[in-house]
This record gives C-alpha cells, structure tokens and sequence, in this order.
C-alpha cells in the first residue's frame, strides 16, 4: 500500500523560510514524477512545484520562481521543497503528490501559515 508522510509544514514570519518533506512508502517502483500542490482557503488546488525523471528542468508555477526550489533523493523516495522569502499568500494546505505507473497518490498535507 502506497503512503506519502509529509512533513515541516508549520508557522513562520513573512520573509521567512521553511523545508517541507514528502517520504513515500510501500512500493518498489521507481517514481517517475514528485510534485507540491497547494491549497488556499476558497481557492482550487494548484500545481506549485514538479520534478521528475529525465527532465533537466524543474516546473515552479510563476508565483514562486526564484523562491521555491523543489529537489528529491530517490534512495529514500523522498521530495522535498524549500521555500524561501515566504509571503503571506503562499499560505495554504501543501500536498506532496507523485505518480507510479500512471496512478496519483497523495499526501494528508500539511499547513504552512505565513504571518505578516
């Protein structure tokens, strides 16, 4: 049974910056794509940060290009992002997602709350 345990979600001042973890569990296959979506209050999901296999460029939706930085270690099946110069509306829900042999699998989230 796959399970992805996200983790580093948490409070933090406006310029700020956290770590967020997503450690997946229950397979053997290699994981092709790891992405972070988010979610705000009263708004759609939203694809943040994606990285997979084989492609040299990582996605960052326009919105945290240059603060966000997205990165995996495929030994321990872990994604991780790091978000620096945190701001008030990148408050929301963060969901750790990835993709096995065509099938999408999510994390329960964690909430990051940037203060003014």
């Amino acid at each position: 049974q796959v399970q992805l345990v996200e983790s580093g979600g948490g409070l933090v001042q406006s310029g700020g910056s956290l770590r967020l973890s997503c450690t997946t569990t229950g397979t053997r296959f290699i994981i092709n794509t790891m992405a972070w979506h988010r979610q705000a209050p009263g708004k759609r999901r939203e694809l943040v940060a994606q990285i997979a296999l084989g492609r040299s460029t990582n996605y960052y939706a326009d919105s945290v290009k240059g603060r966000f930085t997205i990165s995996r270690d495929n030994a321990k099946n872990t994604v991780y992002l790091q978000m620096n110069s945190l701001k008030v509306e990148d408050t929301a829900v963060y969901y750790c997602n990835i993709v096995i042999g065509g099938t999408d699998y999510w994390g329960q989230g964690t909430q990051v709350t940037v203060s003014s």
